[in-house]
């Protein structure tokens, strides 16, 4: 078997991916030729001939693709802010949306006049945004939450392959968001809070990648999306020292919802609603004014 020019494999695996309906295929062969053969997407242009084992490599990957097999399952790797972390099943990916959030944040802290800045990411995952915020900010003092054992695990992981790094490391803590027990330490210290929480009402169609593979208790909340932001705002409201900030990712079917659950309580000012970059409602932000007993 000969060398095969690398334009005609994504070619081919791009009308692979198109015949299985999965969305960006050509997007998606390159991303995965690029993770093969071993350079950076923009460069594969400069690769014209592979060996026939790379081919057959690649291929493989391409079938696991048209499965509906999450991209970063098979890269096992996904990217957030400035650092790669790694990724594979029972965890959730994290999404490019989540970028905006990680940008409040980064903004906010700034103007943190509390040294070192005190940050809680709720609900982590697999600790991707928790741990660019504490790569963007060595100086900070960054915890994280999660409920789900197999989700910590890769949030473990990812959090002392960050410290093998260099990284400050971070805080894990295993815990349920809405347990009013939880982190009571913390109460009236944390500067920035940050959550990508369970939002995606029960019921909801969604792509193959999500439902197939995302795990369930990292997707729904309940029967309208809300079951977890709800009552995780009365432990917001607590753990947010005055004047600090709070940003919570949600469905784009709830935006003013979420925005409501804030305004309802007088210990939080400053409600706005975001925004992601196809304008449809995706984090809303607050600060706290006054004490929590409000």
């Amino acid at each position: 078997m000969t060398r095969k020019p690398l334009r005609l494999a994504i070619l081919e695996a791009t009308a692979t991916l198109e015949a299985a309906g999965v969305p960006s295929a050509r997007v998606d062969a390159e991303l995965l030729a690029s993770h093969i053969v071993g350079v950076e997407r923009g460069r594969l242009g400069l690769v014209p001939l592979v060996e026939p084992e790379v081919i057959e490599a690649y291929y493989r990957t391409v079938e696991q693709r048209a499965k509906r097999i999450p991209l970063q399952y098979i890269t096992g790797t996904t990217a957030l802010g400035n650092i790669d972390v790694e990724v594979g099943p029972g965890v959730f990916v994290p999404r490019p949306e989540t970028e905006l959030l990680l940008g409040w944040a980064l903004a906010f802290v700034e103007g943190v006049d509390r040294k070192p800045p005190v940050i809680l990411d709720l609900c982590t995952g697999s600790g991707a945004l928790a741990l660019a915020l504490a790569n963007a900010r060595p100086d900070a003092q960054v915890h994280a939450v999660e409920l789900d054992p197999s989700a910590l695990a890769w949030a473990r992981r990812n959090a002392d392959l960050r410290a093998e790094l260099g990284d400050t490391p971070i805080t894990l803590h295993h815990g349920d968001v809405t347990d009013r027990d939880l982190l009571t330490e913390l109460d009236g210290r944390v500067d920035v809070i940050v959550a990508n929480p369970p939002y995606i009402p029960e019921g909801a169609e969604l792509e193959p990648e999500v439902f197939e593979h995302d795990p369930h208790l990292a997707l729904f909340g309940g029967s309208d999306g809300l079951s977890v932001i709800e009552p995780m705002i009365g432990n917001i409201a607590r753990w947010l020292a005055v004047g600090g900030g709070v940003g919570v990712e949600h469905d784009d079917s709830h935006g003013e919802r979420v925005a409501a659950l804030f305004e309802r309580r007088r210990v939080f000012t400053d409600v706005v609603e975001h925004p992601d970059l196809s304008g449809r409602p995706r984090f809303v932000v607050a600060s706290r004014a006054v004490s929590a007993d409000s």
